[in-house]
């Protein structure tokens, strides 16, 4: 799943579009990490009347613990891979969609959820319980060692679960934040982040036993649910709705800011999830040709760390879309992480440290501009097409991790390490170019809301 967020716009001022008209634009978004320099590029200062009750902080902490451990089934299956191939004789092939089936699951809850207006119809503290509840019975059943297409499904049924844990999780959050929602996203995507890493920091210390990381992973997404259930609370902000209409979706992607956006996002989701899904093999083979000790329980732990310190990145990004834009944030991010991907496969045979300095480099740009997309929509997008465009947005990204997921077992067993991870440079550069066109319009519109002045 790729870490997103967003809010609605915090204060107005009206601008002229393209056809002479006027519209409501906004001055400043809650991004990543406090409030979006949006058309102004200048500092916004929040409302004044307008401020964050008290107990918010305790209250975010509560609701990032419950997402960190509600997640952390996401990854369960992918962190032991390398046993799973042993135990199970695993194909190539099969491993893939142990990860791919989530991600299907997920996007199948995310249009579920939005097509049924679940989230609306379900308080979202207890729809986190009832998401994380079958997230953890479904990966505990794993256990049970079934037919490789039974496991498969109940992979699918895991990320069907999820779904109705990160998106309510963010729906509580900003019923607690106005002022400071930036702020909380931040927090709330680290946790994301570290959630997805956990299961590699069990296996790494948990002996290599395959069976501890699925009981320790369905346990603590069991807990995660309990905690935002029982020990969360709601704040005092109405969530505004954000509605899904399939009709108005060719109207979505008739806007150039949107569009641009959207194929920033998938040019990002392409290269995400294939990384961190593969990053752990790939590590465990160069400490085996490395004649390491223990690769396994290494590389597990190195692919916690690589993952985790995406935590970092995603704070990091926020501060450069605020101050730089979201264009020029959004295109270091994906400069860098394509380098990388070229890069890694080229010195798989360099000293192990080496591979490790450049994995933890891409492990902190390849999401760290991960939130900016869908607050671009939420900033420039008409706010009609914001729910619209938003589950479009995540639906088609994740469904482009599937390719990607696959094709990296694939080339690898067809040309080695030094190329299997080349492919995902792909997206970098496409997001790159239509990050860069969008730059040009967040330059446009912050020296035509100048020029009014």
């Amino acid at each position: 799943m790729s870490p997103q967020g967003g809010a609605k716009t915090a204060l107005f001022a009206n601008r002229r579009t393209d056809h002479g008209d006027i519209r409501e634009s906004p001055l400043a978004v809650p991004g990543q990490c406090g409030y979006v320099k949006a058309h102004t590029m200048m500092p916004a200062q929040p409302n004044a009347a307008i401020r964050d009750p008290a107990g918010r902080w305790q209250a975010l902490v509560i609701l990032a613990v419950a997402l960190l451990l509600g997640m952390t089934s996401w990854f369960s299956a992918t962190a032991v891979v390398p046993q799973l191939r042993e135990t199970w004789a695993l194909s190539a092939g099969a491993a893939a969609w142990m990860t791919i089936a989530v991600q299907i699951g997920f996007v199948a809850g995310a249009l579920a959820s939005a097509i049924f207006n679940i989230a609306d119809r379900v308080a979202p503290r207890r729809l986190m319980f009832y998401g994380a509840t079958l997230a953890a019975l479904s990966n505990a059943l794993l256990l049970l060692t079934p037919p490789i297409a039974l496991a498969v499904v109940l992979r699918m049924l895991t990320g069907f679960g999820l779904a109705s844990v990160y998106p309510p999780a963010m729906k509580v959050m900003a019923t607690w934040f106005k002022v400071k929602r930036g702020t909380a996203l931040g927090i709330m995507v680290g946790a994301l982040t570290v959630g997805s890493a956990a299961p590699h920091l069990i296996n790494g210390l948990g002996g290599v036993d395959w069976q501890v990381v699925i009981v320790a992973s369905s346990i603590m997404s069991l807990a995660g649910g309990a905690i935002a259930q029982y020990l969360g609370r709601d704040g005092p902000f109405d969530f505004p709705r954000a509605v899904f209409d399939p009709r108005k979706a060719w109207q979505v992607f008739a806007d150039r800011p949107v569009r641009l956006a959207c194929i920033g996002y998938f040019g990002h989701m392409w290269e995400l999830y294939a990384m961190w899904a593969w990053f752990g093999v790939f590590f465990g083979d160069v400490l085996s040709a490395h004649a390491f000790q223990a690769p396994l329980a290494m590389s597990a732990v190195a692919t916690f760390a690589v993952i985790g310190v995406g935590a970092v990145g995603c704070w990091v990004g926020g501060i450069l879309g605020d101050r730089w834009g979201r264009g020029r944030a959004t295109s270091l991010a994906m400069i860098v992480s394509g380098s990388c991907a070229l890069l890694i496969g080229l010195i798989s045979v360099s000293a192990w440290p080496v591979i490790m300095i450049v994995g933890l480099i891409w492990g902190f740009w390849v999401v760290a501009d991960s939130a900016q997309f869908s607050t671009v929509i939420t900033e420039l997008g008409d706010q009609r097409y914001v729910g619209t465009a938003l589950t479009l947005q995540q639906a088609i990204g994740y469904v482009l991790t599937i390719p990607t997921i696959w094709l990296i077992p694939i080339v690898h067993e067809a040309l080695g390490w030094s190329y299997a991870f080349a492919v995902l440079a792909l997206g970098p550069v496409v997001g790159t170019i239509a990050m860069q066109k969008l730059a040009g319009i967040e330059k446009a519109h912050a020296r035509a809301l100048l020029d009014d002045d």
